[in-house]
């Protein structure tokens, strides 16, 4: 026995000195002694260390999609076994189900299915639910039902099994699979050199020998096919490449084994990332950029990508800028578009954009997901228009338009409610002298808004035109182009254009478009087409083929939230194009400075410029001497990134006076290193890496010089899906040493990731990382060997007779004794209580002296006998002869008398002390 709290124990000689002081307290009677003492050694928590006699079974059941049947096949006789051989009613157990998600059961019961996501088998995140919930005062035991092959790695949750003494038991179960063949294993580095050779590898693995054809893919397009041979099951196949561009490349190898069994685990994908140092990519219109030249014999190192429609996400990795040379925001892909926001605020890249004919509003950047970088606004003021506009919408309002999809908020919308926004916001942009027109069509047209001018009647028109509803059927592509054309050829002055709005894979009936386009390109009007879906569905071609033959542009919209996003694009290169084409002045502001403190000798004019406005947070170094006084060179921070607007060209046509300018070089290279931002020190670093969905990063950095910013500053991660706009930050580092930060996170399988890791002043990105690829299907074994390798660690073992499971572990417990002595004090506080009450006293003993002088004392109701012979009586002992002298036996008749009235005494003052 021990105790807790033994600094209880001072209150004994506390309250006995109270006792001293006070004695109407009475406080040394025994009895009041003994509860003195109980109080203080019930406060002070005395313990016991006792062994168990219960236990907790967890038994988790693996519902992945690999063992899904396997579990629903074998529970019902496992339950009914573990059940008889529970040893008593005190011992309890418990069913989780478990793959992506966790679902735990009441105690002695299981579900009958099981509902969350089946795509992985987090075996690692179930157990540690398990030690999360289970009682601290009950020793548990944990088994796992599964087939071994865990999505994720189990080795991190030994020290909390140990830490519980929770030991592991497993049951494997597996299905016998014949005919199965999966890509194991692409092994390549993932980081390497510009130009580099690297040897990548691919693991095949089946059920049983044979030859397996496999295709290697880069980005999607084949680089080599050939057949792998298994041998015992396995097969690699090897070959060397190199890379000459930096970014991100994907690799894939898919294999195509006849009578396979599962196709899920066919293909793994797996990306690398290229670096060479500082980079700079550039997309252009002309085929001999002279700002590409002009940067590279400044010592750049310059990608170009002369075909916006080829940028790829990839390539943002090792990036320190982005620059858009009078390229068009509808030939750049929505997703690199997309991309450029989290890759300027979050990886702290530099990003500029360069005027001409075809950039900011003139380019349909205006409304687009990169307009809230620039540091100027591309909104036009009505009375900086030119032209007016005459307008046509024709919107697909076919059955596939009432398909739903998730909102902005969760929201489900249909795709012709997004249209109809799309319309709206057309009209929005449009000016009060403009016309709008607007028709549905199906099989025929419907007219929702005849032509007519806007004027007043914007906020009515934007409504009518929300309200379009689908009603079935397909689109009749040439009666909708016919009917908008017959009606907006009548319009004899200002901009003629026709937005046609149609489903990629569902336009019907286009009949003989080319010459009805002929018609109306001939009459100076135009056509530009936005497409729902993408370049693959069945239709597009019809679609691509019907804007080129109508000089107009070709949207697509492979994610319908984007429609209302097209055709504001689309409307502001038509109704408010800003390219000013006539030579301005130029002025310096005298800000150039907050780049760089060398003074800039800046040209006097331009010979052309994109109208815009500069906003609040920007600083303009060089704007017009025309009636706008607009911005010609700007530049402004945005989150970690920087972002910069040239706003006259510097390349091609209107491009003269820029070109002969002789700080052409000087000014473009200051720009640019001030858009790639702080070098990053040599007393940071980063590693990273993907084990199935689990991404774990380790920050390393000098403490003696970041230590100090660190402990009041952590790093910061920002992360970002592909396909999200949203980011994941403010994840939890832990320190693992000094200059060692570590993270963990779980990430969704099959994402692909970008981040980046603000630390001090300076930004570490990295990706695009896979997470995951097929990985319930990816059969590892390894993960088997780890959940061995675990389980005999923590004293467990592979139950083949489940009536072993319930062994309990020797686990001690420490059972609190205090209620025995809570008893004990009561009954001694009942006592004191009697005593007080009727003035009871503890028997006397005589004093062993007493007892040997008077005998009768030991042994009352005994007399000694003597020999002598009894005194005779004389006159003066007569008991007539002296009546006043009391007897002895009158003297005890008095005691009692007296000790009543002494006792009746004690009783009355014991009542006035109550």
């Amino acid at each position: 026995m021990y105790f807790e709290s033994p600094e209880w124990f001072l209150l004994i000689p506390a309250l006995l000195v109270s006792g001293l002081a006070w004695r109407r307290l009475q406080l040394f009677t025994p009895v009041r002694v003994l509860v003195i003492i109980l109080l203080a050694v019930i406060l002070s928590s005395p313990k016991k260390e006792m062994l168990q006699d219960h236990m907790d079974l967890w038994v988790l059941l693996d519902r992945s999609d690999s063992t899904e049947d396997l579990i629903d096949k074998g529970l019902p006789e496992w339950k009914s076994l573990l059940e008889d051989a529970r040893p008593s009613k005190n011992d309890r157990l418990i069913f989780v189900d478990y793959a992506s998600e966790i679902s735990l059961n009441q105690p002695g019961t299981e579900t009958a299915s099981f509902t969350g996501k089946r795509n992985l088998t987090r075996t690692s995140l179930a157990i540690d639910h398990v030690l999360a919930i289970a009682s601290e005062d009950r020793p548990s035991r944990v088994l796992v039902f599964s087939d071994g092959y865990s999505t994720e790695p189990v080795g991190e949750i030994l020290a909390k099994l140990t830490k519980s003494s929770t030991p592991l038991d497993y049951r494997l179960i597996r299905e016998q699979i014949e005919n199965d063949f999966r890509v194991a294993r692409i092994h390549m580095p993932e980081r390497i050199q510009i130009n580099e050779p690297f040897l990548l590898s691919v693991t095949v693995k089946g059920y049983r020998d044979g030859e397996v054809p496999v295709t290697i893919y880069r980005n999607d397009e084949p680089l080599q096919t050939s057949k792998v041979s298994l041998t015992n099951g396995v097969g690699k196949i090897e070959f060397s490449t190199r890379l000459n561009q930096p970014g991100a490349y994907q690799f894939s190898a898919k294999i195509t084994p006849e009578n396979d069994a599962y196709d899920g685990n066919n293909t793994l994908r797996r990306w690398i990332q290229v670096t060479s140092g500082p980079s700079i990519l550039i997309a252009t219109a002309y085929t001999n950029d002279p700002l590409a030249e002009s940067l590279r014999k400044q010592g750049f190192h310059v990608i170009v990508e002369p075909k916006a429609s080829a940028l790829k996400v990839g390539q943002l990795a090792g990036m320190r800028a982005v620059i858009f040379n009078n390229v068009p925001a509808y030939e750049v892909p929505s997703e690199f578009l997309d991309a450029l926001s989290f890759y300027v605020k979050e990886q702290g890249g530099g990003f500029l954009m360069v005027g001409g004919k075809k950039s900011f509003g003139s380019g349909g950047y205006f409304g687009s997901s990169v307009a809230d970088l620039l540091p100027v606004s591309m909104e036009l003021k009505n009375d900086h228009r030119k032209f007016v506009v005459a307008m046509s919408i024709v919107m697909d309002r076919s059955g596939s338009m009432g398909a739903s999809v998730n909102g902005p908020g969760g929201k489900a919308v249909t795709k012709m409610q997004l249209a109809g926004s799309g319309a709206a916001t057309a009209i929005d942009l449009l000016g009060s002298q403009d016309y709008i027109q607007v028709n549905a069509v199906d099989s025929e047209t419907h007219i929702i808004i005849p032509p007519q001018k806007i004027g007043a009647n914007k906020v009515a028109l934007m409504q009518r035109a929300r309200k379009v509803r689908s009603e079935g059927g397909g689109i009749f592509v040439y009666r909708g182009l016919e009917d908008a054309w017959d009606k907006l050829k009548k319009v004899k002055y200002g901009t003629r254009h026709i937005i046609l709005f149609s489903d990629a894979a569902d336009s019907e009936e286009p009949g003989n478009y080319k010459a009805l386009l002929k018609k109306i390109t001939s009459a100076g009007a135009s056509v530009s087409v936005i497409g729902l879906g993408s370049k693959r569905d069945i239709d597009a071609k019809l679609l691509e083929d019907i804007a080129k033959h109508g000089n107009g542009r070709i949207f697509f919209a492979e994610n319908a939230l984007d429609i209302p996003k097209l055709f504001a694009q689309e409307t502001v290169t038509v109704a408010r194009s800003s390219f000013v084409e006539e030579a301005v002045g130029a002025q310096a502001t005298g800000f150039w400075t907050e780049i760089s403190p060398k003074p800039l000798d800046w040209l006097p004019s331009v010979d052309g410029y994109n109208l815009s406005y500069a906003l609040p947070d920007t600083t303009t170094a060089l704007v017009s001497k025309d009636e706008y006084t607009a911005p010609l060179v700007s530049f402004a921070r945005r989150g970690l990134g920087r972002t910069a607007a040239i706003s006259f060209p510097m390349g091609g046509e209107f491009s003269k006076k820029a070109r002969e300018w002789p700080l052409y070089g000087d000014f473009s290279q200051t720009l640019n290193r001030w858009l790639m931002g702080n070098e990053l020190p040599e007393s940071l670093g980063m590693r990273y890496k993907v084990e199935g969905t689990q991404l774990k990063l380790d920050l390393f950095y000098d403490p003696e010089k970041l230590g100090e910013e660190f402990a009041t500053h952590p790093p910061v991660i920002a992360m970002q899906d592909f396909e999200s706009d949203e980011a994941v930050s403010q994840l939890t580092w832990k320190r693992m040493a000094p200059g060692h930060f570590s993270l963990t996170h779980d990430l969704v399988e099959g994402s692909v990731i970008r981040g980046a890791v603000q630390a001090s002043d300076c930004v570490i990105p990295f990706g695009p990382l896979q997470i995951g690829n097929n990985t319930e299907w990816s059969f590892d074994t390894e993960r088997v060997a780890e959940l061995r390798s675990l389980s005999a660690q923590t004293g467990g073992r592979e139950l083949t007779d489940l009536s072993e499971a319930w062994i309990r572990p020797a686990s001690l417990h420490q059972a609190d004794i205090r209620i025995p002595f809570l008893i004990l004090l009561l009954l001694l506080i009942l006592v004191d209580a009697y005593i007080t009450r009727t003035g009871w006293q503890f028997p006397k003993l005589a004093p062993m002296a007493s007892l040997l002088k008077s005998p009768h004392k030991l042994f009352p109701g005994k007399t000694t006998k003597t020999k002598s012979a009894a005194p005779a009586l004389t006159k003066e002992s007569s008991p007539a002869s002296s009546p006043a002298k009391p007897t002895k036996i009158a003297e005890k008749a008095d005691v009692p008398a007296k000790t009543e009235v002494d006792r009746r005494s004690r009783f009355d003052r014991a009542k006035k002390r109550r």
